[in-house]
């Protein structure tokens, strides 16, 4: 993936990332939570091997990643290690703390 330079160029391509076999028996909503300039709040439900991306916040997300729009394009662009990033508090996750880490392998990511 070519390097992004804003958090919607992420989520406009993120499925040319998804790997459909890596997300075998995953049924779950990702809602990212990016804050500071150029953040925003999207969601992706992952479910029968397909990922749907949208915009905003659902209600009930499997797991939330939380970080700076900053680190995040960072993290995708391959300039910050993720579990580094995350050991630092760059990246916060709340809830399924095993779909934070199947996220990378889902979407080839970093």
């Amino acid at each position: 993936m070519p390097k992004v330079s804003s958090v919607k160029e992420i989520f406009e391509h993120i499925n040319e990332g998804f790997q459909p076999d890596k997300a075998a028996g995953v049924d779950a909503v990702i809602q990212f939570d990016l804050t500071g300039e150029g953040g925003g709040k999207y969601w992706i439900r992952v479910a029968d091997k397909k990922a749907e991306v949208h915009e905003g916040e659902h209600e009930n997300p499997t797991m939330t990643l939380i970080a700076s729009a900053e680190d995040y394009i960072a993290v995708i662009n391959g300039d910050l290690n993720p579990m580094t990033a995350f050991m630092q508090g760059k990246i916060k996750v709340k809830g399924d703390m095993g779909l934070a880490l199947k996220l990378q392998t889902m979407f080839d990511m970093g």
